[in-house]
């Protein structure tokens, strides 16, 4: 079932002309409208269905620097520090506390690995440390008699999924910029070879750039632009308790569990290292750019052949301006959860932390991540279309960097000083992108 969200309203009518168009309303796109807004561009946001209503509020709601891949450091750091400004940026409720968080080892080959991360991230002066008996049993009572260590990053924190993206929507539109839900974009337009506005299935609006955050959807929206964008989707499988009396504060991590407190004094929870990747069209398309990342991943990644193949087999990848798209068509992704992977999850939490023995679980969900094959974001213009932005792949890491996401996208819109190099998110990565002609 589809987790709750704060509802965000639709402003009534459709801008004739902006300046920016940013398309998709999770929380990569309300950031990015939010900082475009503020720096005084005219900006609407145009979301298919409800914002935040896919994986923005159906994610973990961990924001961390620790265990990032490198590129992706200093843009969490950025994140982090917007984070903890962003209730009274906002003027609302995002839940972010900074609480910490931990990786939980249970082996020395763990704890190995946890090292070179860290002898790698010192040059960004992560604040993580190893802790080990003792100190962390005070970190985390009954931990220092199950696991050998564990990396702690005191500064890391967390944030509700269901408040964050629609607080920063309400905040950009609080900075002039137009909320418009509900309203798909069926197709960029372009004049002279670059961006020149968006056909709506509202209308068209006039517009200099646009930004794609559209997640799991980018890759279908870009296939009808006429460019190649590789992405696949991933299930994740969460689920939330009721309120719980005496579980820890600290979010954390094991080989097999996560779990974050939260505001409601429930935990959200799931198994880690256990995301289902079902096999499609597009797995068999993009198979030898993800093969290196599958070899790297083995056994954490479940493969899983069934009903989505049809699903994505019979989806239209083509359509014309006047045409309903398959955006309208599914205004928002419910996948069900895998409750095997649940299961497990809850097993393994109850017996190793007593305080989890009675949880009650309140509900369950599913949420489809866009992964890259790197699992690193693209955050940048498309070459072959000047004005045409991309702000999407995050690979399950974008609830924590998208603040700092939204602000280096709408760094590069406006052609100000980007907050951190953006060279490692670059689109151009992936090799060279044939690129057919938009009407």
């Amino acid at each position: 079932m589809s987790p709750p969200v704060d509802p965000v309203r639709s402003d009534p009518n459709v801008p004739r002309r902006v300046g920016v168009v940013v398309v998709g309303g999770g929380i990569i796109g309300a950031s990015t409208a939010l900082f475009l807004a503020e720096k005084g561009q005219s900006v609407a946001l145009c979301e298919k269905g409800r914002i935040g209503g896919e994986q923005s509020s159906r994610n973990w709601g961990w924001c961390r620097t620790m265990g990032r891949d490198s590129r992706e450091i200093p843009l969490a750091i950025e994140s982090l520090r917007l984070w903890r400004g962003m209730n009274a940026r906002t003027g609302r409720e995002t839940g972010f506390r900074e609480a910490g968080i931990v990786y939980l080892c249970e082996t020395e080959r763990e704890v190995a690995a946890q090292e070179a991360w860290l002898s790698e991230a010192r040059q960004y002066q992560v604040d993580a440390r190893l802790l080990r008996g003792v100190a962390l049993d005070a970190l985390l009572p009954g931990a220092g008699g199950r696991f050998v260590a564990a990396m702690h990053t005191p500064t890391d924190g967390r944030a509700e999924p269901a408040h964050a993206a629609p607080a920063m929507a309400e905040a950009a539109r609080a900075a002039g910029a137009t909320m418009l839900t509900e309203c798909a974009v069926r197709r960029i337009e372009t004049q002279g070879g670059r961006v020149s506005g968006v056909v709506t299935e509202k209308g068209r609006i006039a517009c200099d750039a646009v930004v794609l955050a559209g997640g799991a959807w980018s890759r279908l929206f870009c296939g009808n632009t006429g460019i190649d964008l590789p992405q696949l989707r991933v299930l994740g499988s969460v689920f939330r308790t009721a309120p719980l009396t005496g579980g820890p504060d600290i979010t954390a991590g094991g080989s097999v569990f996560a779990f974050r407190k939260r505001l409601d004094g429930g935990y959200t929870i799931a198994r880690r290292n256990a995301n289902v990747a079902d096999l499609t069209p597009d797995s068999f398309r993009l198979l030898l750019q993800y093969l290196p990342t599958l070899k790297r991943n083995y056994g954490e990644i479940r493969l899983r052949f069934g009903r989505r193949f049809f699903e994505e087999w019979r989806t239209r990848r083509r359509w014309a301006l006047d045409e309903a798209t398959p955006f309208e068509a599914v205004r928002v992704l419910d996948p069900a959860p895998r409750q095997a992977t649940l299961e497990e999850a809850r097993d393994a939490l109850s017996r190793t932390f007593p305080a989890f023995a009675g949880m009650q679980v309140a509900e369950s969900w599913g949420g489809l991540i866009d992964v890259t094959p790197d699992a690193v974001p693209v955050i940048g213009e498309v070459p072959a279309i000047p004005g045409f932005f991309l702000a999407t792949g995050f690979s399950g890491h974008g609830f924590g960097i998208g603040p700092g996401a939204g602000r280096l996208a709408a760094d590069l819109v406006a052609g100000d000083t980007p907050v951190v190099d953006p060279a490692p998110f670059r689109f151009g990565r992936f090799g060279e992108v044939n690129r057919r002609d938009v009407a």
